[in-house]
């Protein structure tokens, strides 16, 4: 018999993490708080509570190491938690480098990507506060599908708007949502003041993750019984996707392995916060040196090009003003294929870590993105979602660098989710129809005229 290389690291169920990492008190440096839109003023707990629970709002604001993952929440999370962490040795031989690869898939959940470690999270919450219906915005659809899913477990609805220019181009994603109770509808909308209004200067507007949170949180704000859930940015949706570092951390230890450098696509921020922030703990604590590297679409570069100061959250302004690095409100980004990685803005969290220097940056070509996706796959057999193939391209690089120097190299990355929903994409990705493009200066210049004066 032939021997065999282990390529899975698995963890029984019993080995699911029973607390979230929180890292704000490890942090070297506080966070700017999040003003109110209107007074400019720090916001308060009360300032948040027409659209979110309680006990979220306290995530959000909460300097605990460790918040305790309800039993319910686990018992779900169980369908697919622990996720694989995978050795991709094929890839390692086809790229002939010294450098070990090895990637947390996150595919595997019901979704079909991590978005429902949070989706899951914010349902029960909402259900335990007695709220029957949560409303939302969908980039790429995966987190439309993931809240759409876990309303379903809980007996809410859903009304998700999808980003028209996704809503366009992947109706699988809309049959999967619809499938699970979700109502979708396309933003900008006429269901809405703030789509409305978009619509009437721009009537055929393809539109943004911007558009689509003024949307859904205008329709929780009018609703007491409507509350909105956001699948990224927020540091209760970050603190819930640590569950995926968590395990990593316990994975790489059973391969016995330490990663020299640990990778992640950037959109929002959320599934690079999952895998990077329990690693970058570690790092504050002496237990690692790795390089933490966030890596966004070069048409969407709020971490490379964007300004690192206070914005709003959404088109119409509705939203609390955050400090992170942005695009501005006003930006409208192209109808690149990576639909997740299409917000004007990054984490604040996220942000403030690059900001302090404990996390790098760097820009992907779409081209590049696919052709290293179309790699992966031939390789290790997984066909990534077209975010994830951004954090591949930068694997590739560093892959390609370690066989140059001669010298090994540990690399980590979170593959998000598969791309089974985004076959459009590789059909024109592979029928020549797809460009780089580097977002003009000019036209990020123009967007960020329009910051809200805070001093």
């Amino acid at each position: 018999m032939l021997p065999m290389e282990t390529l899975q690291y698995n963890l029984p169920q019993s080995h699911i993490p029973a607390a979230w990492y929180n890292i704000v008190p490890d942090l070297p440096a506080p966070m700017a708080p999040p003003l109110h839109p209107g007074t400019l003023q720090p916001l308060t707990p009360d300032d948040l509570a027409p659209i979110f629970p309680r006990a979220l709002i306290e995530q959000e604001a909460s300097t605990a190491r460790e918040i305790e993952i309800p039993g319910e929440v686990r018992q779900i999370y169980a369908q697919w938690r622990p996720a694989p962490l995978i050795r991709a040795r094929r890839l390692e031989k086809a790229l002939d480098t010294p450098a070990r690869i090895y990637y947390k898939y996150e595919g595997v959940s019901p979704a079909g990507s991590h978005k429902l470690n949070t989706a899951v999270a914010q349902a029960w919450y909402n259900k335990q506060a007695g709220i029957t219906h949560l409303s939302t915005e969908t980039g790429a659809g995966q987190w439309g599908s993931a809240l759409s899913m876990a309303c379903a477990f809980f007996g809410m609805e859903c009304r998700v708007f999808m980003v028209r220019v996704s809503y366009d181009m992947k109706p699988y994603r809309r049959a999967l949502m619809e499938a699970f109770g979700g109502s979708v509808v396309a933003s900008p909308s006429p269901l809405t003041d703030s789509g409305r209004a978009i619509l009437a200067e721009h009537p055929d507007s393809r539109g943004s993750l911007g558009i689509a949170i003024s949307e859904a949180v205008e329709v929780a704000a009018k609703d007491p019984q409507t509350n909105y859930a956001l699948g990224s940015v927020l540091n209760h949706v970050l603190l819930h996707q640590t569950v995926i570092g968590l395990e990593a951390i316990e994975q790489m230890a059973l391969a016995g392995d330490e990663p020299d450098v640990v990778i992640g696509c950037t959109g929002g921020g959320s599934n690079f916060a999952g895998l990077a922030l329990p690693y970058l703990g570690r790092k504050l604590k002496g237990k690692s040196q790795a390089r933490i590297v966030a890596v966004e679409p070069n048409a969407c570069p709020s971490l490379t090009k964007g300004r690192f100061t206070y914005d709003f959250g959404d088109t119409a302004h509705l939203t609390p003003l955050v400090k992170m690095h942005t695009l501005g409100s006003a930006f409208i980004p192209p109808g690149i294929h990576a639909g997740g990685l299409r917000y004007h803005g990054m984490a604040p969290l996220v942000s403030h870590v690059v900001n302090l220097g404990l996390a790098e940056a760097v820009p992907a070509q779409q081209l590049d993105a696919f052709a290293a996706g179309v790699r992966f796959a031939r390789s290790e057999g997984i066909l990534p979602a077209p975010e994830s193939n951004h954090a591949i391209a930068e694997v590739l690089r560093q892959a390609l660098e370690a066989r140059a120097e001669g010298k090994p190299r540990v690399l980590l990355f979170n593959l998000s989710g598969h791309g089974h929903f985004d076959m459009q994409s590789y059909i024109d990705y592979h029928a020549g129809k797809l460009q780089n493009y580097d977002y003009p200066e000019e036209e990020i210049a123009m967007a960020l005229a329009g910051l809200p004066p805070v001093g």
